[in-house]
């Protein structure tokens, strides 16, 4: 189930309140056709990002070639809750720098965060074959973990993105196949390994490859070196059985990210262990908090849209 495209008039309409001024507070459908809106931000740290964004923009400006200085506003952008604004700011820059696999990679994760799966797919899928041969680098971070050391690289996230959008679109088989090429790349440390193995697991178990799955699995340990990806690595602990899904849910990102993260994967514990009703519990649990940019949150909706679709 694709994104809804609405037109500007309709848009405006559904933001009445403040008129077309508030515009950009809308950003798109949900999977459960639920208007998405910015996310709101502490002041502070609004006024932080923006500040972001205006030295962001200034440096292209100045440089209006420079493919690090067109990826930084789009990411600036988006972590300002405005995809919208980000994906345009891509796609100008794809216009100067049309074989950017780096552009690709980020506009196509932007497109999964407004539900528009085949959109990613057809950037990620071009990002991944220009970047063939190419050497990984470790992307910088936009949103520093507290050790601010990066763990991401960008060969390693075009195809998690990959596999994520394929995974989201309900197509476990093609998901499957770009988290194993992802592979090559997850293996730079251990946020990115548990990231990738996090939805290779689950791909594998949705294709009934139980054995493959309980492989990938067996890399996981409970003192691996996670400065990012915890609520992944706790979640494939819960599905080794080193952890009880109370355990996995305990967790200081209350009402975040985590929790999204968290409540998807306990959906899929209970789902894999013949409960679908507790699943769908989970997972409406998810998609009633407030954290609609994340990916936990993308696929409990996924999860409950199909079921929809399946009901009627």
């Amino acid at each position: 189930m694709q994104a809804l495209t609405v037109a500007v008039g309709v848009v405006c309409t559904l933001v009445a309140v403040g008129g077309c001024a508030r515009l950009e507070r809308f950003q798109g459908w949900s999977l459960l056709a639920r208007p998405l809106r910015t996310p709101e931000l502490p002041a502070d740290r609004r006024v932080a990002l923006e500040a972001d964004l205006r030295s962001a923009q200034a440096a292209l400006a100045a440089s209006p070639r420079d493919e690090d200085a067109a990826i930084w506003v789009g990411r600036r952008l988006a972590y300002l809750g405005r995809y919208r604004d980000a994906i345009d700011a891509f796609s100008s820059a794809l216009a100067t720098h049309p074989r950017s696999y780096r552009l690709l990679r980020h506009r196509g994760h932007r497109w999964i965060t407004l539900r528009e799966f085949d959109r990613a797919v057809a950037d990620l899928t071009h990002a991944a074959s220009l970047a063939v041969g190419r050497p990984d680098e470790i992307e910088p971070n936009g949103a520093p973990n507290p050790a601010n050391v990066p763990r991401s690289t960008t060969q390693s996230n075009i195809y998690y993105h990959l596999g994520l959008a394929e995974y989201l679109r309900g197509r476990y088989a093609e998901a499957r196949l770009a988290y194993l090429e992802g592979l090559r790349f997850a293996r730079v440390n251990d946020d990115m390994l548990v990231a990738t193995t996090y939805w290779l697991y689950l791909a594998e178990r949705r294709l009934g490859r139980d054995a493959e799955a309980a492989e990938h699995l067996a890399t996981i340990t409970p003192n691996m070196e996670i400065l990012e990806n915890s609520a992944y690595h706790r979640l494939l602990l819960l599905f080794k059985g080193d952890l009880t899904p109370e355990a996995v849910a305990r967790t200081d990102d209350a009402g975040g990210i985590g929790d999204a993260t968290i409540g998807y994967g306990v959906g899929v514990y209970w789902l894999l262990r013949g409960d679908p009703q507790r699943a769908e519990q989970a997972w409406r649990g998810v998609v009633d908090g407030p954290s609609w940019p994340a990916f936990g949150f993308i696929a409990a909706e996924a999860e409950l849209a199909r079921r929809t679709t399946r009901a009627r």
